[in-house]
């Protein structure tokens, strides 16, 4: 469909006005090849931590530390005089790790746009993530407060380095082409995470002969994630540039400088900036909304699986890493789909696909291995896409030279303001004991999603950022 976009442009003979425009990066950059190449090797390295530690062995693992730090048939902890069910402590944490990234994320993201060192950022970001998931190996006995801090630091690092990784993907592609970018991005980075999860399931399958328990099994993952990361993250970010803004300091936008104010000053000023682009502010909310649910079923899927349909940790790793191959065709297929039928209706198609799923998942039999494998690959299926295609619809409304500040409130919308999901999650089993009450109250972020999404108008949010508009929306 072509739209007419005359009446929105600037005149051409405007110098004032057209100098605001950023100019698009040559088609034949040289290095663009090498930065993609090693966007795709971050992501391969990085998805680690999300396939390996959050969706399949910290959950249970930590719950079980904390289950024996409680002792007794009650199973309650008591930290800072508080009493919280020992099964409630980690959806508590994951609550605690995306309050704390609300609270950061959108800060660095400014600093590493203000200060042109977007690179220097995400190594030291990535450095705090590794170490931290490395530490997780000493996690034993009643440690549950020492898991639950590593949980904190190793979250905190992985988020902030996904925020300013995804800051490079305008300079990586044309505004046509980062559809296809961007789910290339998630496919291989499923496959890295299928890849590590394969030699960590096939480890604690085989933990009886190599002579390791079940719980030093799990900290042998959890620690090789780390390690995973670090080698071809590193590798990976050798080849990204020191910045992402596609600005020079000098054209940034006004009142957006080194000398303007830093810190929530910035982040105030780039809210307002937002609040007046209606339809950029609307995807945010649409995707804060659905995101909430995505970011959960994520973080508990393991948890579901062990502690309310009682499935074994081999059972459950093994559908996880089915997941994981499945996503990576899913994400490449639903990046097709876009570019046949548009971004927006597609992610709407893949948003009432969850909602069709998280009905199934209350009513998958207890011991049901074939049930949950069968949801399993249906959540693959839309689950890469979903990411995917947001990151890049995102991509198009953020104004030249502030890349790495509005992907930190992107990944507000996507982890930093998660804890409404944990906490719905947590608050349901600290009072009914029923993670099937829990998953099922997830459509209602689904549904709002959708709704939002329809209200948007993003042809006029991409223009008001001063962006060139894709053919196809």
């Amino acid at each position: 469909m072509q739209i007419d976009d005359t009446a929105d442009a600037p005149p051409a003979t405007d110098p004032d006005l057209t100098a605001e425009l950023p100019a698009p990066p040559p088609a034949t950059d040289p290095g663009r090849a090498s930065r993609r190449t090693g966007w795709y090797r971050y992501a391969w390295g990085a998805h680690a931590f999300p396939t390996t530690v959050t969706a399949v062995f910290l959950g249970p693992y930590l719950t079980d530390i904390a289950r024996d730090a409680a002792g007794g048939e009650n199973h309650y902890l008591h930290p800072a005089g508080l009493s919280i069910r020992a099964e409630s402590f980690y959806p508590f944490a994951v609550t605690a790790a995306a309050l704390l990234q609300a609270a950061l994320l959108p800060l660095v993201g400014a600093a590493a746009d203000r200060s042109g060192r977007t690179r220097a950022f995400l190594t030291a970001a990535m450095v705090l993530g590794v170490s931290a998931t490395l530490l997780f190996y000493t996690v034993t006995g009643g440690a549950y407060l020492w898991g639950g801090a590593l949980f904190l630091a190793a979250s905190l690092g992985y988020s902030t380095a996904n925020v300013l990784a995804n800051g490079y993907l305008p300079t990586l592609a044309e505004p046509d082409e980062r559809d296809a970018i961007s789910s290339r991005g998630w496919a291989v980075g499923y496959l890295g995470g299928a890849v590590l999860l394969v030699l960590n399931l096939a480890v604690y399958t085989a933990h009886g002969p190599l002579g390791l328990s079940q719980g030093h099994a799990a900290r042998v993952a959890l620690a090789s994630a780390g390690l995973w990361w670090l080698v071809f993250g590193t590798a990976g970010v050798r080849r990204l540039t020191a910045g992402t803004s596609r600005l020079p300091a000098a054209r940034r936008p006004p009142g957006y400088s080194a000398e303007s104010g830093t810190g929530y000053r910035q982040l105030g000023r780039t809210l307002a900036a937002l609040a007046r682009n209606r339809d950029a502010l609307l995807f945010l909310l649409a995707y804060m909304a659905y995101n909430e649910g995505v970011q959960t079923v994520i973080s508990f899927a393991s948890t579901y699986g062990t502690k309310e349909l009682d499935l074994g940790q081999a059972t459950l790793a093994g559908a996880i890493l089915l997941v994981q191959f499945v996503a990576f065709g899913g994400a490449l297929w639903l990046g097709r789909l876009a570019a046949r039928h548009g971004t927006r209706r597609t992610i709407a198609g893949s948003l009432l696909a969850w909602i069709a799923l998280l009905a199934a998942a209350f009513f998958v039999a207890k011991h049901s291995a074939l049930q949950f494998y069968a949801l399993g690959c249906a959540i693959g299926l839309v689950l890469g896409g979903t990411q995917a295609l947001s990151r890049s619809l995102f991509a198009h409304i953020i104004p030249a030279g502030q890349e790495s500040e509005y992907f930190g409130l992107y990944e507000v919308s996507q982890n930093g303001v998660a804890w409404i999901g944990s906490l719905t999650v947590a608050l349901a089993i600290q009072f009914t004991g029923s993670y099937r009450l829990a998953i099922i109250s997830l459509v209602v972020f689904f549904a709002l999603g959708l709704a939002l999404l329809g209200r948007t108008d993003l042809r006029t949010a991409i223009r008001t950022a001063g962006n060139p508009v894709p053919e196809r929306l």
